[in-house]
């Protein structure tokens, strides 16, 4: 060890602070050269045209007041329009910013703990391991996932100033700790959870429940009541945000939702020790074997147990095991809010529970001090080399879409979300046969996912099969018609019918749904300009002007049709 050598205490903190940042920045320094990916990456950035007119007052008010993307996350969007200020539409400056959030919260993480325990080597194997698992690739390398980084910068530095707060309890310190927290909850509302996070921390390390033993209860409702109402607030919005009526295709029983949340929590943990076929969507099955759901649950029910009962003498494991439990528990499906089982994403915070179970656990078996520190550091070196190593393997699956969806379809069964996402990547390679092979496969394994029927639409249309485009487009719009896809899809066909009424009401509909739909104010000018309606055309056109398409516009005026 460093202290060996005659190197200060405070020279090893600067060594590991170091380390960390280079190894995790060599890690993952491939995501600068990546492009943007077609799920989710049009929502957030490249079709989104609040994020595209940069930061502005409009643009301010609009991200403190939409639940776009069915989440209420101002500081998310904020973010993203401060990196289009920044970096246009290069891909590679949105996957640095969430990089180097992502290296902020490993060092921030390794502060709380050495700040905490005292134990520099723990502490910094805790931050390695939250830096360089291959399951945590998906919340850096996924621009998307940028409300990931940034509500675990926010978590990770409400953590450290409540430490703070605690070694001097004054109320300019509480104040930050309150701050930290809202802004993490403006991030990603999954954060709800961090007020249950800090009482554990008062239990173990803290050691703040034996100095407050007479009023225990009163002294925690007193300190951590305004952080549970910003829980359950933020809890209530994020409900309503995510609430769709309109989308039934992924609603399905509650024996279903609680069989795979019990076999997904077990997954989890066994991706943890044993990091394989990840994917960027594991298809939810509503028939799960009875068997796998049985063991999850005893394996649960054991592993709890043992932990409630070893609490005094071991309290790093039961204060590891409630914190993932705790913090994966919004997430783990009981709720739906999608059609996927599980998501990497979702392990990136839960995480540091199980590691504060290994690095303190584990050296506790071990009786010999000698044989703990050589097999401890031994050990601890080369699980993180494997962890670097897979996790710049997987990294690369995030280069671009076609390597993204191929490699899922390869490590997952019946996954028709990759089956569309792989249509879209033959589309773009003007495959278009090929990527309606891709589609009917995806709609067979999957006939009421209505992405599917929306992207063989596409498909349809692109080959002049206006008709078959149109009745995809029906059976979308029959499943969900919160999109607004289909209806411009069938406009589009309308439009060539030369049904130009029919093709401007679906147009309407298109944009109602998406307010900034800039190609269906074009296509709806156009349909208004061949029915001799140039008022409208010139109204459509100037509005496509201001959404970033002038075309319309200039020629409209060069006709001597708009002025």
């Amino acid at each position: 060890m460093l202290n060996k050598i005659n190197i200060s205490s405070k020279e090893q903190i600067l060594i590991v602070y170091v380390v960390l940042a280079a190894i995790t920045l060599a890690v993952f320094w491939q995501v600068n050269q990546y492009d943007f990916i077609k799920l989710d990456d049009n929502i957030y950035v490249t079709d989104n045209f609040r994020i595209k007119s940069g930061i502005s007052l409009e643009g301010i008010r609009w991200a403190f007041s939409t639940t776009y993307a069915q989440f209420w996350h101002p500081l998310t969007w904020l973010s993203l329009m401060f990196d289009y200020q920044l970096f246009g539409l290069n891909a590679g400056g949105y996957h640095m910013t969430n990089l180097i959030l992502h290296i902020l919260s490993t060092l921030l993480l390794f502060w709380l703990f050495n700040r905490m325990t005292g134990a520099l080597w723990k502490s910094a194997f805790v931050a390695a391991l939250f830096a360089l698992h291959p399951l945590h690739v998906e919340s850096v390398a996924w621009i998307s996932e940028r409300k990931d980084v940034l509500s675990a910068f926010f978590w990770m530095l409400t953590l450290c100033l409540y430490v703070y707060y605690t070694e001097k309890p004054v109320i300019r310190r509480y104040l930050l700790v309150l701050f930290s927290f809202i802004c993490a909850l403006m991030s990603k509302p999954m954060v709800v959870t961090l007020p249950v996070v800090m009482i554990l921390l008062d239990y173990w390390p803290l050691g703040r429940f034996e100095l407050k033993k007479g009023n225990l209860i009163l002294w925690q409702l007193k300190e951590k009541t305004p952080f549970f109402i910003l829980s359950t607030v933020f809890s209530i919005i994020t409900l309503y945000a995510q609430y769709k009526p309109s989308g039934k295709y992924f609603q399905y029983s509650l024996n279903s939702r609680l069989a795979s949340a019990l076999v997904s929590f077990v997954t989890y943990l066994e991706k943890t020790f044993w990091p394989h076929d990840m994917a960027v969507f594991y298809p939810f099955s509503a028939q799960i074997p009875l068997l796998p759901v049985i063991v999850a649950s005893l394996l649960i029910l054991v592993i709890t147990t043992f932990v409630i009962v070893m609490v005094r003498r071991l309290p790093y494991l039961f204060i590891g095991w409630i914190w993932y439990v705790i913090t994966i528990a919004p997430v783990i499906g009981i709720i739906k809010v999608g059609d996927f089982a599980m998501a990497d994403r979702y392990h990136y915070l839960p995480s540091i529970g199980i590691s504060i179970m290994l690095v303190w656990g584990i050296p506790a078996l071990i009786k010999s001090e000698a044989t703990r520190k050589k097999f401890f550091s031994t050990a601890a070196i080369a699980f993180l080399v494997l962890l670097a190593v897979l996790s710049w393997k997987q990294c690369d699956y995030w280069k671009n879409d076609i390597k993204l969806f191929n490699h899922a379809l390869q490590v997952t069964k019946n996954n028709y979300v990759a089956l569309n996402g792989f249509g879209l990547t033959l589309v773009k390679a003007g495959k278009i046969k090929e990527a309606v092979d891709n589609y009917n496969e995806a709609i067979s394994i999957k006939p009421n996912y209505p992405p599917s029927y929306i992207s063989r639409g596409f498909a349809y249309f692109d080959l002049g099969q206006y008709q078959r485009a149109i009745e995809d487009c029906n059976e979308a719009i029959r499943l969900d018609a919160g999109y607004a896809e289909p209806y411009f899809i069938r406009g589009n066909s309308y439009y060539n019918f030369g049904q130009y009424q029919r093709a401007i009401e679906d147009y309407n509909k298109a944009i109602r749904l998406k307010l900034d739909y800039t190609d269906a104010y074009y296509n709806r000018g156009v349909a208004y300009l061949k029915q001799g309606n140039k008022k409208q055309s010139c109204r459509d056109a100037q509005k496509t002007c201001e959404l970033g398409n002038c075309k319309l516009l200039e020629m409209a005026k060069n006709k001597g049709d708009c002025r």
